[in-house]
């Protein structure tokens, strides 16, 4: 299969799972239950999941494991889609062609599904039995915890708000990016690589500074089409960084400084993969496509 093709296996897996889930019998209010539903199942390209699948069977990971650890991570990127789209964030009324959760049902239930869905991210990690060890459980634990927290996701997005109306120097945007986006995404290497037996910290440095330069770019080629690309395509707004005047690579760097350094963080990211003793051609091609997508 091509990378693309592998990605739609990947979701159409996690999918899978993520229905079956909610299609238990589950002790709460229905109107709840449809929101989380509605905000998980999203149409979303799955990009961390695919990351999770990728990297734990480059390492033998067990394919059950994987599904957990994909799902808990998409949980917590659903839910942070759904408080961003909040009308006290950044008020949109469009997410990947949808009417965002607010729209769909209201504010009181888009906020109720984003912290359901925080919540399930760590109730399905912590009671699914592993075929590694208790102390690589709990490190996916801690590592999904600091990624999506305070020292994260939260703490990017806390910076990324204070400097609205800003001006921020590079290695600030960088820093602010790195916690907002770039620190979900390397998590998401991080819990493929803890779900696979004997993996070393050479490896784990590596595949490290690998979901770094990964993440950076996928921010700056957001960034690149939040101005270039379209509304229809995108799934959003175009344009909505520009109208809530946040800081971005072009806005810093102009559009072509942008796509170069999109172009060198990957380089960047191909460069660490040299060091891994496995073939990483998959992750080889999913960095190239970060920056060749148009959504």
């Amino acid at each position: 299969m091509n990378l693309l093709e592998q990605i739609r296996a990947a979701q159409s897996r996690l999918d899978t799972y993520i229905s079956e889930y909610f299609s238990k019998p589950l002790d709460t209010d229905n109107t709840v239950k449809e929101a989380t539903y509605y905000s998980i199942n999203n149409g979303g390209k799955r990009l961390r999941p695919f990351l999770v699948y990728s990297v734990g069977n480059l390492f033998g990971a067990n394919e059950a494991d994987l599904d957990v650890a994909a799902a808990a991570i998409e949980c917590i990127h659903s839910y942070s889609l759904v408080h961003d789209d909040l009308p006290a964030m950044d008020d949109d009324d469009l997410r990947r062609g949808k009417p965002t959760c607010h729209i769909a049902f209201d504010e009181a239930q888009a906020i109720l599904a984003g912290d359901a869905l925080q919540t399930l991210a760590f109730e399905l990690l912590s009671e699914h039995t592993f075929q590694v060890s208790a102390q690589q459980q709990l490190a996916m634990i801690n590592t999904l915890a600091k990624a999506s927290g305070i020292q994260g996701m939260v703490g990017g997005q806390a910076l990324d708000i204070a400097a609205t109306d800003m001006s921020v120097t590079l290695d600030e945007l960088e820093h602010i990016h790195r916690l907002k986006t770039g620190a979900l995404l390397n998590c998401a290497i991080k819990l493929g690589a803890y779900c696979a037996p004997n993996i070393d910290e050479e490896v784990m440095s590596a595949l490290d500074t690998y979901g770094q330069k990964l993440g950076l770019a996928f921010q700056v080629q957001d960034d690149i089409l939040d101005i270039e690309g379209d509304t229809a395509v995108l799934g959003k707004p175009q344009g909505s960084d520009l109208d809530n005047h946040k800081s971005t690579y072009p806005a810093l760097l102009g559009l072509d400084g942008a796509k170069n350094k999109a172009h060198q963080l990957v380089e960047d990211a191909l460069l660490a993969l040299d060091a891994i003793p496995h073939n990483t051609d998959v992750l080889a091609e999913l960095a190239k496509y970060i920056i060749e997508r148009d959504h």
